[in-house]
């Protein structure tokens, strides 16, 4: 019907209804999609065999920044969006602002199923969120390694190396100012 597109958040409605006069189940999915790995592809799979249209909110760049640290996103708001196009199971990304209120694409679309990670939502929040959603689904990480995990693993790779060449260097240099001190003796 309507597929892979990047949507405004004002048309997101009108397609919704669209949807449900097609009688098509809704599933709806959120997060940051930095760095997009094979962990993403596999829980957008499984969150697509939950009905027949896969919404996906993506946050913003301001929005990732304000809650992971000013080093995120690695991957600009617009690659992110393009990205998620590109993989089969989503059908509609949409774009998810910091200043927009709690939850509001949730409240918009109403979905037939809402999927989320265990880290996603507390208990009482998943209660809350079943008065817009007709059903929650919970999913494990479907990856061994998070987009968090990966960068750290690099910056850590980055530091020993960056370690390795100071020292190497810092000693050379104390090895020249100590001989320096011998010969002035």
């Amino acid at each position: 019907m309507f597929t892979h597109t990047i949507l405004e958040f004002s048309n997101v409605l009108k397609l919704i209804k669209k949807y449900r006069a097609a009688d098509k189940t809704i599933v709806l999915t959120q997060g940051s999609f930095d760095m997009v790995h094979i962990g993403h592809a596999r829980y957008l799979a499984e969150a697509k065999r939950h009905g027949n249209v896969l919404f996906v909110g993506v946050d913003s760049d301001e929005k990732i920044r304000e809650r992971k640290g000013s080093d995120r996103p690695i991957v600009p708001q617009d690659e992110r969006l393009e990205m998620l196009t590109y993989l089969k199971p989503v059908d509609h990304v949409v774009l998810k602002e910091l200043d927009q209120p709690k939850w509001e694409l949730i409240k918009l679309i109403r979905p037939d199923v809402l999927i989320a990670t265990a880290e996603t939502y507390s208990e009482a929040q998943l209660a809350e969120l079943r008065q817009w959603c007709a059903k929650v689904v919970v999913l494990d990480p479907m990856a061994t390694t998070s987009t968090s995990a990966k960068i750290r693993r690099v910056q850590l790779g980055y530091a020993k190396h960056v370690g390795n060449a100071l020292s190497e260097k810092l000693i050379h240099t104390i090895e020249e100012v100590l001989e320096e001190f011998k010969q002035q003796k």
